[in-house]
């Protein structure tokens, strides 16, 4: 049985070679009570340890991750025609991740990081506008630090389940989860 891990890599791979944004990824997540929400993040890294993607942590997704610790993927390929799905725990990345992230990223993007306020209301764009001077002008110089407020997370891979389009509704589907000693077990599914 082939590691779902790099089964997902091989896929991953085809998928950048025929799609714009193939990191795009819907991260779907619930506050404490349960409410659901989903939006698209950018896979910034996979490995055995899991699925990675940087936020402000003071966000909705932010905010709803520190009072439910549990979230899930959902790629589309639509010109691979597959999907992949991941499910799991969710654990903050370390401060040297998201220090050497955050140091690769555009200075603008830097930049904007300081300036937002993210998923909170603003007065206006003039607003956000402002905040991006303000900050500008204070980084004019030299390396833009890492704010407090802004990290990643890792998705530790729990269950991953693979769908690829067939003929006749004869779609592959393949899940795999892992089991209390932290094996991966397959299973086929029903399309």
């Amino acid at each position: 049985m082939k590691n779902p891990i790099e089964l997902f890599k091989e896929w991953f791979e085809k998928a950048n070679e025929a799609e714009e944004l193939a990191e795009a990824v819907a991260l779907a997540t619930a506050d404490g009570q349960g409410r659901p929400s989903v939006r698209m993040v950018l896979l910034k890294g996979v490995d055995d340890k899991g699925f990675t993607f940087y936020t402000n942590l003071e966000s909705r997704k932010g905010s709803e991750l520190a009072e439910n610790p549990f979230a899930s993927l959902c790629f589309h390929w639509k010109s691979q025609k597959r999907q992949v799905r991941v499910e799991g725990r969710v654990v903050p990345v370390s401060d040297a991740e998201a220090d050497a992230y955050f140091a690769s990223r555009a200075r603008d993007s830097q930049i904007g990081a300081w300036a937002s306020k993210q998923s909170r209301p603003m007065v206006g764009l003039f607003e956000f506008e402002a905040a991006i001077a303000k900050y500008a002008a204070k980084y004019a110089f030299g390396e833009v630090p890492r704010p407090a407020y802004w990290s990643g997370f890792r998705i530790e891979t729990a269950r991953i389940e693979f769908w690829e389009d067939r003929k006749f509704r004869l779609h592959m589907r393949h899940v795999y989860e892992k089991n209390d000693k932290g094996d991966w077990v397959k299973k086929e599914l029903y399309p």
